[in-house]
């Protein structure tokens, strides 16, 4: 068992939802619950996950649920001894929230999911369960082609509405991460990140999420080519002086870290498409060695106020999500992570 005790070790919960459905071809949700038991079941060498980060919104909670509701499902994930840590807003058209670059009325709503998950947060900080974390948002504009119609405004336009959002946070005592995911307009390259955070220019409220799939495919420039940092067929050498060259300009705004693997493919399923590939860590396929990248993402994590991490493994199978051997797999590297990257109280 590590002799570090921070990072706290997260399993997030949104696999069970993210690319579920009722539609053909489409596999169900897992519940909540089932999601519990199958992280509380995970144990390597006498470690076990320290919590979960969770997706605010239905089947596993509705964002409108009054306190009583949220207190129980408090309760529920207490009593598998888990804290709470980030949370998901839910910010996407037909959740509460819309685009942050659409019209007024849009963006309004985008502003409305993020205080819901402000309240939220605030019921379950108040409970006991939550102590740290963040909130985490996008632009909520999937795709890139309608940004790429005026990218300058557009951005402003993102900014804006992201600026507004920060400032509801901080009135809630709050932040919000911005996942890096190349689905998200403004958001689908490392340049374009960059320019938004800098754009926001809130560093105290507003910040950067990094996942380690999603990142991979900055690299590679796949929907803004002119921002690629690796051409295929790069040595190992080359690699990780372009990985080095990415994390040095995002890792200052990181506040919120996903360890996850990637195969440099793109995949989806539903409403959810055409973002980073997750695989399992060992998969034969991924291209990342997680221990060694994690750590360019968590140096001087804990004077940004990271005091966990979370497994990011979406759209994978039920199948491989129900078998206990997943997340003893995927709880195994992240041990690893914090052996040789983590900290001490």
């Amino acid at each position: 068992m590590s002799s570090n005790h921070l990072p706290k070790l997260h399993n997030a919960m949104w696999p069970g939802l993210v690319g579920k459905g009722t539609d053909p071809g489409q596999e169900p949700p897992i519940s909540l619950e089932r999601m519990l038991e199958l992280t509380a079941g995970a144990k390597v060498n006498d470690q076990t996950f320290d919590g979960i980060d969770y997706f605010l919104f239905l089947p596993h909670t509705d964002p409108n649920a009054d306190d009583d509701e949220l207190k129980k499902t408090a309760d529920l994930i207490q009593g598998y001894g888990f804290n709470v840590g980030s949370l998901v807003a839910p910010v996407w058209p037909g959740t509460i929230g819309d685009s942050a670059m659409g019209d007024a009325e849009s963006r309004k709503k985008f502003l409305d999911a993020v205080r819901a998950g402000c309240r939220i947060a605030g019921v379950f900080n108040e409970h006991g369960v939550r102590k740290y974390g963040v909130i985490r948002i996008d632009s909520a504009e999937f795709g890139v082609e309608k940004w790429r119609e005026d990218p300058l405004a557009n951005t402003k336009k993102i900014a804006d509405t992201f600026r507004e959002a920060a400032k509801i946070a901080a009135d809630h005592g709050e932040r919000l991460a911005a996942e890096g995911e190349i689905c998200w307009a403004g958001m689908h390259s490392w340049k374009n990140m960059l320019d938004l955070l800098e754009a926001v220019d809130m560093p105290d409220t507003f910040g950067f999420q990094a996942d380690l799939a999603h990142t991979y495919l900055y690299l590679m420039g796949y929907n803004a080519p002119e921002h690629a940092l690796l051409k295929p067929g790069c040595s190992e050498e080359e690699f990780y002086a372009a990985y080095e060259t990415m994390v040095d300009k995002l890792r200052p705004w990181t506040i919120d870290f996903h360890v996850a693997q990637n195969d440099g493919e793109v995949h989806g399923a539903g409403s959810h498409d055409k973002t980073g590939k997750h695989c399992l860590p060992g998969d034969p396929n991924g291209k990342l060695d997680i221990v060694r990248c994690a750590g360019y993402w968590l140096k001087d994590a804990a004077s940004r106020g990271i005091q966990h991490i979370c497994w990011d493994g979406c759209m994978f199978e039920n199948a491989t999500l129900e078998s206990p051997d997943t997340w003893n797999e995927i709880l195994d590297v992240m041990t690893k992570v914090r052996d040789a990257h983590g900290w001490t109280l």
